[in-house]
């Protein structure tokens, strides 16, 4: 997507050898029509699938996945890091690892909100490792729903989330495939939408 690339590069920040910075229109502050136009490639690419939910994790997936979830007509889920005390019952976990936070989360939904004739789009923005994905997987799979793609806003190609995803049998789909930082600067491959 070449307006995500394009904002990437304007605006992203290249941190050490495998961190990009994008808090000024994604991870923090978020450019609402950047949103609009993602939403509606994830859509493009989905609306065969019959997706019933979307499903994110707390919390920079939180505007992609919704924006998606709205273009698409159906509820947006995001799993929470942190149980609350009106969670009480029925609750889906699994151990999710940030590679950016450097720490292990237990991450919940309500089974109230999945049921087994779910079709599932998890959406986040971004892929590395693929470990919020994996641990999305788990949940969605605990509550009997079937995961129909991931979508993800950036793709760190260089890391092993798209081969582990991959070999689950799940459809991964990159607005913005990253290769290797060469001298603080970012190098785009070809992205799958």
């Amino acid at each position: 997507m070449k307006v995500l690339e394009q904002h990437i590069l304007d605006r992203g920040q290249v941190l050490g050898e495998n961190i990009l910075k994008v808090d000024s229109f994604l991870t923090h502050q978020v450019d609402t029509q950047l949103m609009k136009a993602m939403a509606q490639v994830f859509k493009d690419v989905f609306q065969e699938a019959g997706i019933t939910k979307v499903v994110t994790i707390e919390a920079s997936g939180i505007a992609p996945a919704l924006y998606t979830a709205e273009v698409l007509g159906v509820p947006m889920i995001f799993a929470k890091k942190s149980k609350n005390i009106t969670m009480t019952e029925g609750i889906l976990t699994a151990e999710v690892y940030s590679f950016t936070k450097q720490v292990t989360s237990t991450v919940s939904i309500a089974s109230k909100f999945l049921s087994s004739d779910d079709k599932v789009l998890i959406i986040d923005d971004f892929l590395a490792n693929g470990q919020a994905a994996k641990g999305l997987i788990d949940i969605i799979e605990q509550a009997g729903a079937k995961v129909e793609g991931v979508g993800i806003v950036i793709e760190k190609s260089f890391q092993d989330g798209r081969k582990l995803l991959e070999a689950k049998g799940i459809r991964v789909v990159s607005l913005a495939r990253l290769g290797q930082f060469v001298d603080g600067k970012v190098q785009f491959l070809e992205a799958d939408a």
